[in-house]
């Protein structure tokens, strides 16, 4: 009994310190909004966009059975306030008509151009250029997986940078001159991330967001909370630091170099994205270079989430055990000093927090529980356990909500700020135990395997402008 005592208070000074963590993450992302947008006034994005000091980009649009959305996407990116890319598309073996629509709506010719492996691939079977479009290249391979395909666009990729979008997502038209900015102002930046948002609902015509939603279904919604708390204090918070783990594979830009010499995107993982960051910090500081990955609060990515639970704990298991691959993968870097803030600070919170967090979650519901029943605990250990595993969190949620409002106002009305203050509360009551519960699966459940593409059903782009 004494034992079963001792573990509900570890429990408790471990939500103590997660909620300390979170609190100190939430301050920096303050200060790094208040720095982005004292920034702003000095050099307004239209200025960037004139400007031959602006690199030039390369897009690299993955696709897989993506016939429903692809050409709504494609559309879309052609008409970025940019001032020189190309789009790259890889289509990675799909079984769908993916490819034929884009030959016939992009008029698509098949070419004879060398195909440069600086990056392991499978086979590229054709490589097509648009009649069209001057700066859209198409390749068709074997199917390999997301790594893959991504590998072979960096392959073929023209320009010094690159950025990975989405074939089920949407970026505002100047999202791309945000999110290279940093690149402009400081040559040590490597990696640079941008904000990712639910679509789901959204008024949308050719390619582009007329009316943003929150999404008709309550699970959309907490997705939509969860995803604001995660970029705006967490993503913001690390990136202050120079420890930003995770850049999102919906939107980010990286120095191509970089990530060549770091081997590009690893195979043999389910967290691609996760895993070519840490690769970089670990390569960058096993060099002794000096370089920043940085977190832009502002640029937006707008992607499709589930609306169905199976799809979404698939997902979540999904993620988690991408995290899993990538911590066991360099667990060398834990609480090495060798690697700075990423060793000491960055890799012990995904590690302790986010990949052992729902084990310890899952075990402490059922302890204080259990407890609480057999009158171990009193009702006051309860409640306090109950204010920091629940009230804190909600608090958090609703200071993310708050960053949104008054920085950046991407909802049209207050009325919807307040629906998602309303949805920060309700996820603790269910929501937050299930995604813990698949977590927790996931964990137990963990196999090292190769990297597939993720199953999730999509809507055409194009029904929801007809709304």
């Amino acid at each position: 009994m004494q034992s079963i005592i001792h573990f509900n208070y570890f429990i408790l000074i471990y939500i103590i310190f997660v909620n300390l963590v979170y609190t100190l993450l939430f301050l920096f992302s303050i200060r790094g909004i208040y720095i982005h947008r004292k920034k702003n006034r000095y050099w307004s994005y239209e200025d960037m966009i004139a400007s031959s000091y602006t690199p030039p980009l390369s897009i690299l649009v993955p696709c897989f059975n993506e016939a429903e959305t692809i050409v709504d996407n494609i559309k879309a990116l052609l008409s970025l306030e940019y001032g020189e890319f190309q789009l790259v598309i890889i289509n990675d073996g799909s079984k769908d008509e993916t490819l034929k629509v884009l030959m016939e709506e992009f008029d698509l010719h098949r070419v004879d151009m060398p195909y440069k492996k600086e990056i392991s691939t499978k086979k590229v079977n054709r490589i097509y250029l648009s009649a069209s479009s001057e700066n859209i290249i198409v390749l068709d391979k074997e199917n390999g997986g997301k790594a893959d395909a991504l590998n072979a666009g960096i392959n073929v990729a023209e320009y010094p940078l690159i950025t990975a979008i989405d074939a089920d997502s949407i970026i505002e038209r100047n999202s791309l001159v945000k999110v290279v900015r940093p690149f402009v102002e400081n040559r040590d930046v490597v990696v640079s991330g941008g904000i990712v948002r639910p679509v789901n609902d959204a008024k949308i015509s050719k390619g582009f967001i007329e009316k943003i939603s929150l999404g008709k279904k309550s699970v959309v919604r907490f997705q939509v909370v969860e995803y604001l708390r995660a970029f705006l204090f967490g993503r913001i918070g690390w990136g202050m630091i120079n420890s930003l783990m995770i850049v999102s594979g919906a939107f980010g830009v990286f120095n191509k170099k970089v990530v060549i010499e770091a081997g590009g995107y690893t195979e043999e993982t389910i967290g691609e994205d996760m895993e070519l960051v840490v690769k970089i910090h670990r390569l960058m500081k096993e060099k002794k270079k000096k370089y920043e990955i940085v977190f832009v609060p502002d640029p937006v990515c707008w992607t499709q989430v589930p609306e169905e639970l199976k799809t979404l704990k698939n997902q979540r298991k999904r993620w988690h055990k991408g995290l899993m691959d990538t911590m066991l993968n360099h667990r060398g870097m834990l609480l090495n000093p060798k690697y700075g803030t990423v060793g000491l600070l960055g890799m012990p919170y995904f590690f302790f927090v986010e990949m052992l967090g729902p084990v310890i979650e899952i075990i402490g519901y059922i302890a204080i529980l259990l407890s609480f029943w057999y009158g171990i605990i009193s009702l006051e250990f309860a409640l306090v356990f109950f204010a920091f595993a629940v009230v804190y969190g909600v608090f958090l949620s609703i200071g993310a909500i708050l960053l949104d409002e008054y920085n950046f106002k991407k909802y049209n009305n207050i009325s919807e700020y307040f629906t998602l203050v309303i949805y920060s509360v309700l996820e603790n009551f269910g929501y937050r135990q299930l995604t813990t519960w698949w977590r927790f699966v996931a964990f137990w459940q963990y196999k090292r395997r190769g990297n597939k593409w993720g199953d999730m059903k999509r809507k055409a782009f194009s029904e929801k402008s007809q709304e």
